[in-house]
């Protein structure tokens, strides 16, 4: 039987190593951050907002399909993609898209290149459309959740993913970020895409190589993400929703949790549409990823909800939580690294 003496000893030790392993994981956990803290510094809780305003301004009179307001919202975003460094899809970020009744509108396409070794034939698509109602009886429609806040989401996810790269870390797959127009024209825009996709006019800009849809190993579509006005635990608004994760490798549909403790970001995160079988399976296929699903690539949805506020005049950078909305990015950027 050990004595008091070599129980002590013991115990000193069993101390000391759960110390030094704490004090490994915390060292790992910084070193791990510092990677990150480039791409981190080009977002703010007060550039959001600005950004969103900008989106929702006069200037751009609600961004409907077709108007100049929504060629403002494009030129926006183009100049965004440029300072990112993504690279253009032929000529120009803007790919023309047909709306329907005689209304053109455009994609705004970018990507950024992944691992020269083990990136070339892998895609991932990151997408939001920044299209809105416009102005309708005189009356503008903002369109700040619904989508400037996804918009906004997109351009800073390029942003810091191409930041990442800057200080030398690769990816093992090429990002493709697109600002889909015409969502409100029965997802014109996303449709168009995939016909490029399926037609072979989608060509990497660096290999200049066919993309087939085999390649696209996944699409990320982010629609209304700035919100706190419909939160799915009660008493707290620092909320995420996440739908989708059906469609992924048993292996990846953690990841997001895992994330959000890794990186202590600390979002209640949800993976249904509050709760309902049926209003998750209906959500899912509102907007810009159904086009991928309908096609069998893996595709997820971020969003905070439907609010009070949706498709109406009230939809102002005012009901925007910017700082609730740069976490959101912060996990979704993680979360996009992660599975790059």
């Amino acid at each position: 039987m050990p004595t008091k003496k070599t129980k002590f000893y013991l115990t000193a030790l069993a101390i000391c190593l759960y110390m030094a392993a704490a004090a490994g994981q915390v060292h790992a956990q910084n070193a791990m951050s510092a990677i990150h803290e480039p791409a981190k510094k080009t977002v703010s809780a007060e550039r959001l907002l600005a950004q969103v305003g900008f989106l929702c301004d006069s200037m751009c009179q609600g961004r409907a399909t077709g108007t100049r307001g929504n060629t403002e919202a494009a030129f926006w975003i183009q100049r965004h993609f440029r300072q990112a460094g993504l690279m253009k899809f032929g000529e120009s970020y803007a790919h023309r898209i047909y709306a329907g009744n005689g209304i053109l509108g455009r994609n705004i396409i970018g990507m950024l290149p992944g691992s020269e070794h083990f990136g070339r034939d892998r895609y991932v698509i990151v997408g939001a459309h920044f299209d809105h109602l416009g102005i309708l009886n005189g009356s503008l429609y903002p369109g700040a959740d619904a989508n400037a806040s996804g918009t906004v989401a997109l351009v800073n996810l390029a942003h810091m993913l191409a930041a990442t790269r800057k200080i030398g870390k690769s990816h093992g797959s090429n990002v493709i970020f697109v600002a889909f127009d015409g969502k409100e024209c029965d997802m014109a825009g996303s449709k168009a895409l995939w016909r490029m996709i399926e037609n072979g006019e989608l060509r990497n800009p660096q290999t200049g190589a066919v993309i087939t849809k085999r390649q696209i190993e996944l699409m990320v579509n982010i629609d209304q993400i700035g919100s706190t006005l419909s939160p799915v635990s009660s008493g707290r608004n620092d909320y995420i929703i996440m739908l989708g994760t059906h469609s992924l490798k048993p292996i990846k549909r953690e990841l997001l949790a895992a994330c959000n403790r890794m990186f202590a970001i600390d979002l209640d995160i949800s993976l249904t549409y509050y709760g309902s079988e049926n209003f998750t399976k209906m959500f899912y296929r509102l907007s810009d990823q159904r086009i991928f699903v309908d096609n069998g690539i893996p595709a997820v949805l971020f969003t905070s909800g439907i609010t009070m506020n949706t498709n109406k005049t009230r939809d102002l950078p005012s009901s925007i939580d910017a700082e609730i909305m740069q976490k959101r990015i912060f996990l979704m950027y993680h979360w996009i690294e992660k599975m790059l």
